[in-house]
């Protein structure tokens, strides 16, 4: 009987005492050396156009470190029903996003690779917005500053044939304020008569409207030929290098503390802080001194259960409070030391996970676990024995122990932050990286399966933020075995705080 493929490989992880030696004594020039020759035996393999820009694109930086660099990226806004998705899929070429006769059906950021005139680039397409929702114009802010801010140019479509709404109006204010290239795009221009209605959209102040037509094509081309002369070579942006102050968001279940955390560090009373769950709505943004640094603090919405995001302000704040996350760079999720974690912490913990950023866990309230209470003493057995059960898929994130309302050990959050920061940002040189998973390979090749058992051709880490490594095989690799990747290489490289993403590219041998 097979083994299943979702095994740990923990047998694994006993007797590598020798992989660091072996990869410490490796020299860089013929580490260097052997990933050339694996790269060039790639040749033997069919590989498609990413494969080919991924490695072509893959540059070395002044520190000898490969990488490869950010693609720009352009944005499509608008208010639902304009045409988004169908412009997104008429520049791919192909039916990718879902296009229906109803406003609102794109409800998440959802990136394409797109290429015209061999510039390649990012497309993002985003949801629409309603402008008659309860409470939407704050929506609509968090919604557009996010696709704003993370682009490099933007795209923002408008039914010409209803003409400029309050709505429009709205976003253009923010696009103002972005200043970032943007171009007016038109939509719904079928034919040369309609022509003079996107004339009329010159009155947004966003120059020259661009006549398309999404859904037959007409006007796409010379939109495309505009947009890519202003597309810069590397994406300012697409790293999440915003500028300024690094970014925390501060995440958390309702009442853990999140709020007394930022008016600690701000040293004032900058959030309203009560013992009835959800006083925060908005999320609040907050520039303070902590460890003789500036950092940004980025106070969030408590992350309800799902059943309560079907309506109301709740639904709003949460909608914030993703918003934020988007533009922090490293989360630091809030827990509760005097309740048992729920499966809502998780959840939490995962939405940070999934959203590529670094990770912090704050174990607050810790004041109120007394030593000589036999209670407190209970509780931290109880803790630790959910924290084994319930966070081993995140050991890896620095856990800092602190009391937001006393104001303890929150001169340890800085260094925290700091490693989690340095690991996102790491990167591994490509001929390290393929001498290690050589050594790694050799000491615990896959198991086969089915009669074949995968090889990994090549490996290279396609970009940081977080660290992720593209590995060339020819099978597919078990999550088991990922894992087990995962696991060597935070026991040599580190990355603490940071997730590792592997991603596969199965090829096969060229038939000659």
């Amino acid at each position: 009987m097979a083994a299943d493929n979702d095994t740990d490989f923990d047998e694994f992880d006993a007797g590598d005492d020798n992989l660091e030696e072996n990869l410490a004594a490796v020299d860089d020039d013929l580490a260097e050396q052997r990933a050339a020759a694996l790269r060039a035996g790639l040749e033997d393999y069919d590989l498609d156009d990413e494969d080919a820009a991924l490695l072509e694109g893959i540059v070395r930086g002044e520190d000898g470190i490969e990488f490869l660099p950010a693609l720009p990226v352009v944005a499509i806004v608008g208010r639902p029903n304009v045409g988004k998705s169908a412009l997104v899929n008429r520049i791919l070429g192909r039916r990718e996003a879902v296009v229906e006769d109803t406003p609102g059906v794109t409800r998440d950021r959802v990136t394409y690779k797109a290429e015209w005139m061999d510039r390649r680039f990012t497309l993002v397409d985003t949801g629409g917005w309603e402008p008659d929702a309860k409470g939407i114009d704050r929506s609509v802010a968090a919604q557009a500053e996010v696709a704003i801010d993370l682009s490099d140019v933007v795209l923002f479509v408008v039914d010409a044939m209803v003409g400029a709404t309050s709505t429009d109006e709205h976003v253009v204010r923010l696009l103002r304020k972005a200043r970032k290239p943007v171009f007016l795009v038109a939509n719904k221009i079928d034919d040369a008569r309609q022509e003079p209605e996107a004339a009329a959209l010159w009155n947004l102040g966003l120059g020259e409207p661009h006549p398309v037509s999404a859904i037959h094509g007409r006007g796409v081309a010379d939109l495309l030929d505009e947009v890519v002369k202003v597309l810069p070579d590397v994406s300012a942006v697409a790293k999440h290098e915003i500028g300024g102050p690094r970014r925390v968001a501060i995440l958390g279940r309702p009442n853990v503390g999140k709020s007394s955390l930022l008016n600690k560090a701000a040293g004032e009373e900058r959030v309203v802080v009560n013992e009835l769950a959800g006083t925060t709505r908005d999320p609040v943004d907050e520039v303070v001194e902590v460890g003789g640094k500036m950092w940004r603090f980025v106070d969030t919405a408590g992350i309800r259960r799902r059943v309560h995001l079907q309506q109301g302000a709740d639904f709003y704040a949460a909608l914030r409070t993703s918003a934020a996350l988007e533009k922090a760079e490293v989360a630091v999720v809030v827990l509760d030391v005097t309740q048992p974690l729920s499966e809502q912490d998780v959840r939490i913990i995962d939405l940070v996970l999934e959203s590529g950023r670094a990770l912090v866990l704050a174990f607050n309230k810790w004041d109120r676990l007394n030593d000589d209470d036999m209670d407190g003493q209970d509780r931290r057995r109880y803790l630790e024995r959910e924290i084994e059960q319930d966070l081993a898929h995140v050991s890896w994130a620095p856990r800092v122990n602190i009391s937001a309302r006393t104001g303890r050990h929150l001169d340890k959050l800085v260094p925290a932050l700091e490693t989690a920061l340095e690991s996102w940002d790491q990167r591994i040189p490509t001929g390290k990286f393929n001498a290690f998973l050589t050594e790694l390979v050799a000491e615990h090749p896959h198991p086969v399966r089915g009669g074949k058992q995968p090889r990994i051709l090549f490996g290279t880490q396609a970009s940081t933020r977080p660290p992720t490594f593209v590995l060339f095989t020819t099978g597919f690799l078990d999550p088991g075995y990922r894992r087990f990747i995962q696991r060597r290489l935070r026991e040599l490289y580190g990355f603490e705080g940071t997730p590792i993403v592997i991603n596969m590219r199965v090829r096969e041998r060229r038939q000659r």
